[in-house]
């Protein structure tokens, strides 16, 4: 779980980084999230043999398909429940670091029966 948890964490990074800036590389990942370079490469390494992202000879990281997917899916994940928290009167800190942690365990299910709920109420 810990290895998809991780996987996940570091596309939804690169597109939260794809929206910013004009091409996202290792380093711009690794400085968003506070990580040791080399345990980034590590990370990027087995994302392309997923085939989740392709790097460039220049070292610029896009997403695949199937890893812009996963991103999305974790982002809008991160968003509303960050969000909806945060309504409830969780302070935006602790409700981002909520979200971040429930977005990875949460079934597609219950995910989607939060956002009926959030959205219709």
């Amino acid at each position: 779980m810990a290895n998809t948890e991780s996987a996940e964490n570091y596309l939804e990074t690169i597109l939260v980084l794809s929206k910013r800036l004009p091409v996202v590389r290792s380093v711009d990942v690794a400085t968003e999230l506070g990580f040791k370079k080399s345990s980034v490469s590590i990370a990027m390494k087995n994302l392309r043999q997923k085939q989740h992202i392709t790097v460039t000879d220049a070292g610029y990281i896009y997403l695949t398909d199937s890893g812009r997917e996963i991103a999305e899916m974790i982002y809008e994940r991160h968003q509303l429940i960050s969000n909806w928290l945060v309504k409830l009167g969780v302070p935006e800190e602790i409700a981002t670091e909520d979200a971040c942690r429930m977005e990875h365990v949460i079934s597609k299910e219950s995910f989607e029966a939060l956002k009926k709920h959030v959205f219709h109420s």
